[in-house]
């Protein structure tokens, strides 16, 4: 299984200054991408902020323009969650940063299992400022501190790749969100949200799981 060889690769930063330099392997490149899209996608499932996009939908009736917010909300906000992770993880590098970020993984788990409701993201703007702005600006401000920017920052902090992670969540948000925006409360009724929550919820466990099992030689 992709996921579970990438989550106990020894991936680690170049190292300057110390004579070493470890950049991340080639091979890994794409799988960095794929367990961050498959991890971020299933988790945005039934999220607050796919919500918002069903509620924007539903205000605007203007789908591309959302997409296009989407998009930029997220990439900036990932890009920005990602780095964070990995700069934290760079200067607080040690077994017992290690093992925070694995039972934050089994943290996340938990929470993945807690549907987001409706009523959290009832207050959408009304787009004074045009569907794009107003979009992109909503969006940004509800992924703060939601569950797929924490997965994120602890993908960033995982992984140590900023570019890479932030592709691959993005990737993740798009393939949930856009055919929300198209669909709209729809796809609620398509997908079976709480096999989503517990399929993504297990996916963290097998994360922490096996950062722990790395920690533990």
């Amino acid at each position: 299984m992709k996921l579970a060889a990438l989550a106990t690769h020894p991936l680690t930063p170049p190292l300057k200054g110390r004579g070493e330099d470890r950049p991340l392997p080639p091979k890994a490149f794409m799988d960095v991408i794929l367990a961050s899209t498959l991890l971020v996608a299933l988790a945005e499932i039934g999220d607050k902020t796919m919500l918002l996009a069903i509620i924007l939908s539903a205000r605007f009736r203007a789908p591309w323009p959302i997409i296009a917010g989407i998009f930029t909300a997220t990439i900036v906000n990932h890009a920005l969650a990602a780095w964070a992770g990995s700069a934290i993880s760079g200067l607080l590098d040690g077994s017992w940063f290690r093992l925070a970020v694995a039972i934050g993984f089994l943290a996340m788990a938990v929470w993945a299992l807690i549907p987001d409701r409706i009523d959290e993201v009832e207050s959408a703007p009304r787009g004074r400022h045009g569907v794009f702005l107003t979009t992109t600006i909503a969006f940004f401000l509800a992924e703060m501190g939601d569950k797929t920017q924490v997965a994120t920052a602890a993908l960033g902090a995982r992984f140590h790749s900023i570019e890479l992670v932030a592709i691959g969540t993005t990737l993740g948000m798009m393939i949930a969100n856009v055919p929300a925006v198209f669909l709209g409360d729809r796809i609620t009724r398509i997908i079976p949200l709480r096999a989503m929550r517990i399929a993504t919820a297990l996916i963290f466990v097998a994360l922490g799981a096996l950062a722990i099992r790395e920690l533990l030689g």
